[in-house]
């Protein structure tokens, strides 16, 4: 994400000197004014110098120095991954991980609470398929495709449905082929996931462009008469994993087949006729109760402002949701021990979230928004890491212009660590928190390096071995010192 300068520093340098000598020499009867080194650190400003006193300085380099020297974000995200494993909404496994990460919280000292909320709970049942015609086949053969049920996806019957393949790479072409071409098939949606842009550090535009037919692939499709849906695995590795994710329930079966089988359906069907024998059977369950975490580290000075750090406690159910997003609950909960630990007491109240059901609709957030609305004024900026959990490159954030600028002085702090971007986003950097940047509370989402993050999002390989200690112990580093900022800076963030 860092530019890179075209120029070398000697020829940038030898520039800047012959500009000041030819200006010097059009006018000699003016003294030249001292040059201001382009490399000079940017000076405190009075403002700056209020909010971040000596003293608040040297305890965010303390609190930095601190979290990178200690493992415990990764001992509480190996419980959750390996000991606890895949924590969809509704599971025993998430409800279980609510109650672990609160008491681990409460051993620290802080006031926790369950809060009670309501998920949705949808079940994988069985999920096979094979094209059982095609150009070339060879008789009394069969081809496997590998893939996966979306979330929502309907079931087919339990032997199974056997139709045409139609493939299309956008709404528009589907649109274009009509319900007379469409209805009694399976569509198939081909929106190749930009590889290069990830690689250049865009991989989170290029997940937003194709995720699109992920979430409403199956409805379009349905609304032209589909019996099912497909889309192309929404991810950046080509390892012959599928990639499950959330679909609006359209009442047909929908699901991710790999990139590699994507492709070879639509080499097939640009031959001739395709047909594919599809069974899935997913369940909607029941809803059930469940919990977000809500525990709070109590402010010296005004206990009823708030700084939310955060991640969500649910994942999908192929692997055990290390990056996504065991690990951002693991970061959150550390900004609690780090600060335990030194015996630092924020001036505001530090509240750490471990939500539930970011993956399936966001009830946590809701139920959260809902009971807690009436204090929002008081809510002076949330935090939430849900972008995995490599090397931290410094924070996306939705607040004005004065309010990044008032946080300046941390970036000297992350210096060592690479972790001082500050980059303004006109959206919330963090789903969960979505409701609070509506509200006009300043919202931060902590940066990644997420150049592989799409290789393992939502795939049976977001495992505990992806998560390098490292990077983990910097993204806690990154998230800690940011949230004590917020709560001891003089004046709150602007809104």
């Amino acid at each position: 994400m860092l530019k890179r300068h075209s120029a070398s520093f000697s020829s940038i340098l030898a520039f800047v000197l012959i500009s000041l000598t030819t200006a010097s020499a059009q006018n000699p009867p003016q003294p030249a004014p001292s040059p201001r080194s382009f490399m000079a650190q940017p000076q405190p400003t009075p403002v700056d110098q209020q909010n971040f006193p000596p003293l608040l300085l040297q305890q965010l380099s303390a609190i930095k120095a601190a979290a990178l020297n200690d493992d415990y974000a990764y001992r509480e995200l190996a419980h959750l991954t390996e000991n606890i494993g895949p924590r969809p909404s509704g599971s025993l496994q998430a409800r279980a991980a609510a109650e672990y990460v609160g008491d681990e919280l409460r051993k620290l000292g802080l006031e926790v609470r369950l809060q009670p909320v309501t998920v949705p709970h949808w079940v994988r049942g069985a999920e096979t398929a094979a094209l059982v015609e095609y150009p070339g086949m060879v008789l009394g053969t069969t081809q496997k495709i590998v893939l996966t049920a979306l979330g929502g996806s309907s079931s087919t019957p339990a032997e199974g449905i056997t139709a045409d393949v139609v493939t299309v790479n956008t709404f528009d072409e589907l649109s274009a082929l009509g319900h007379d071409k469409v209805a009694g098939k399976i569509v198939l949606f081909n929106e190749i996931f930009d590889k290069q842009k990830a690689a250049a550090g865009q991989a989170f535009t290029s997940y937003g462009e194709a995720v699109r037919y992920r979430g409403a692939g199956a409805k379009a499709a349905a609304d032209l008469g589909a019996i099912a849906a497909l889309i192309r695995s929404v991810g950046s590795a080509d390892y012959r994993l599928p990639h499950t994710g959330f679909s609006y329930a359209a009442g047909i079966p929908a699901a991710a087949v790999t990139a590699e089988d994507a492709e070879l359906i639509v080499h097939l069907a640009a031959q001739g006729k395709v047909r594919m024998h599809l069974t899935l059977t997913p369940q909607k369950l029941p809803d059930e109760s469940s919990y977000n975490v809500v525990a709070d580290l109590k402010g010296s000075e005004h206990p009823d402002q708030i700084v939310v750090v955060s991640g969500h406690l649910d994942s999908w159910d192929l692997g055990t949701g290390a990056i996504d997003d065991g690990a951002g609950v693991a970061v959150a909960m550390q900004t609690a021990e780090v600060l335990q630990r030194l015996h630092l007491r924020p001036a505001r109240t530090i509240r750490v979230i471990a939500w539930m059901d970011e993956e399936t609709g966001g009830a946590g957030s809701k139920a959260y928004s809902t009971e807690f609305s009436n204090d929002f004024p008081r809510h002076i900026a949330a935090i939430e890491s849900d972008s995995g959990a490599a090397h931290p490159l410094g924070f996306e954030i939705k607040a004005s212009p004065a309010a990044i600028e008032l946080l300046h002085p941390v970036q000297p702090v992350l210096q060592s660590i690479g972790a001082t971007v500050l980059e303004s986003s006109a959206y919330s950097p963090g789903a969960d928190i979505a409701v609070m940047a509506e509200a006009g509370i300043p919202t931060l989402g902590l940066m990644q390096d997420g150049r592989t993050y799409f290789y393992y999002h939502h795939t049976a390989a977001d495992t505990l071995d992806k998560v390098v200690p490292a990077d983990l112990r910097e993204n806690a580093a990154a998230m800690a010192v940011m949230a004590y900022a917020l709560a001891n800076m003089k004046e709150p963030l602007p809104r």
